[in-house]
């Protein structure tokens, strides 16, 4: 189900700058020098990153982790969401971006590492379960065994019922259903905005 909208004017008082022209340039850059790493040639869409955002309910307690960051539009899209900064843990894995998110976003925690191996990336960094996961990386580039394996570690260190989110320019779901057991998956509406048009996948592990 879709989550309703929610507005914050907590950027206005400048904790995080809005995406810019050079963000293009940025990360054409790293898909030119690891293309499969990258996944991408633009940053997400400010309707798609919204759309990712929406299935994050700030009043949950608990830390957020986004997984893929980039330059940072599915970051700024939660911290509008209502997500305090403080709650946010960013796993980064190129380096150029880290320094770029530390600035942009002030009191988000962010993590130069291997997403897929997020547990260790993590290691004492997290005091509590996760509310959510928000992914950005590109997914279809990986075996189906490794998405399976990220989906679980995160699940790992997530409250009951925390909802693991991952976009995809496909028409089937990024992490295929039969591979996921009872874990649930459910799509959005698809982001004709975006471009390429996306759709949202939100994956949940039931009690």
């Amino acid at each position: 189900m879709l989550e309703p909208a929610r507005r914050t004017s907590r950027l206005a008082d400048g904790r995080g700058k809005r995406i810019d022209l050079a963000d293009e340039a940025r990360f054409l850059r790293s898909w030119l020098d690891k293309p499969l790493v990258t996944g991408a040639v633009s940053p997400s869409g400010k309707a798609l990153a919204r759309m990712m955002a929406r299935y994050v309910d700030p009043t949950q307690p608990g830390m957020v982790l986004e997984i893929g960051p980039g330059t940072g539009p599915v970051t700024e899209a939660l911290i509008e969401r209502g997500v305090a900064p403080e709650r946010l843990v960013l796993i980064e894995f190129n380096p150029e971006f880290v320094p770029l998110l530390e600035r942009r976003f002030p009191g988000v925690t962010v993590v130069r590492g291997d997403a897929y191996s997020a547990r260790q990336t993590l290691e004492g960094q997290l005091d509590k379960p996760l509310t959510a996961t928000v992914s950005s990386l590109p997914l279809l580039t990986k075996p189906v065994r490794q998405r399976v394996q990220l989906l679980d570690d995160c699940f790992d260190m997530s409250r009951v019922g925390a909802p693991f989110i991952q976009f995809t320019y496909g028409l089937v779901p990024p992490i295929p259903r039969e591979a996921i057991g009872l874990t649930t998956a459910a799509g959005s509406p698809r982001v004709w905005l975006n471009l390429p048009p996306a759709r949202v996948w939100i994956y949940r592990r039931p009690a």
